[in-house]
């Protein structure tokens, strides 16, 4: 069975093909695909954009789709960024910008913990939808550290450990992360 991944964020490709590798025939990104749709994401959470997505690709391509929508949320920001993790400074993807936003808002702050939130949905031309959510619980550091993972990885530490999800390699990363746990909640309902 084809499986299209409704993103075409490298490293979330990586990931989820790195997990999922071995359950489908084949696995392709929207540009692999052939795909050229970007959908609005306009859910008040990470669940109905995932769900978005998911739907929306799978009607495109007739074929199972997978989308997931994720983000982190610092506790002393009122569950900023949220939805927005990924346009928190304005312009979307820019992790270096987000970061540096992300750490001033928080450099008077007592409390650095923080979230991350990973909503996967898995949609079937049948019209049958799969649903899960992982999580990552941590604080953020203000010494940025690490080349591998993306996003806030390099200021985040999870619970537990010392290093932070960008000094991790991906196998310790997957076993811990936000989307680790909710791809293995889709595969647990398939």
């Amino acid at each position: 069975m084809k499986l299209i991944i409704a993103s075409n964020n490298k490293h979330k490709i990586y990931e989820i093909k790195k997990i999922l590798g071995e359950k489908f025939e084949e696995i392709l990104s929207l540009s692999e695909a052939g795909i050229d749709h970007e959908t609005v994401e306009d859910g008040e959470t990470f669940m109905q954009n995932a769900e978005k997505k998911a739907r929306e690709i799978c009607e495109i391509s007739g074929c199972p789709s997978l989308a997931d929508d994720s983000g982190i949320t610092a506790h002393a920001l009122g569950d900023r960024p949220g939805v927005y993790s990924a346009r928190f400074s304005g312009g979307h993807g820019d992790d270096a910008a987000n970061n540096a936003l992300l750490l001033k808002l928080l450099e008077a702050e007592e409390d650095k913990t923080a979230h991350y939130t990973c909503a996967m949905v898995l949609a079937f031309p049948s019209g049958r939808i799969l649903r899960s959510e992982g999580y990552m619980y941590g604080s953020i550091t203000p010494d940025a550290r690490g080349e591998h993972g993306f996003g806030y990885d390099p200021i985040f530490i999870a619970e537990g450990e010392e290093r932070t999800v960008a000094e991790m390699s991906d196998e310790e990363k997957n076993a811990i992360s936000h989307r680790g746990k909710a791809l293995m909640g889709v595969l647990e309902q398939l």
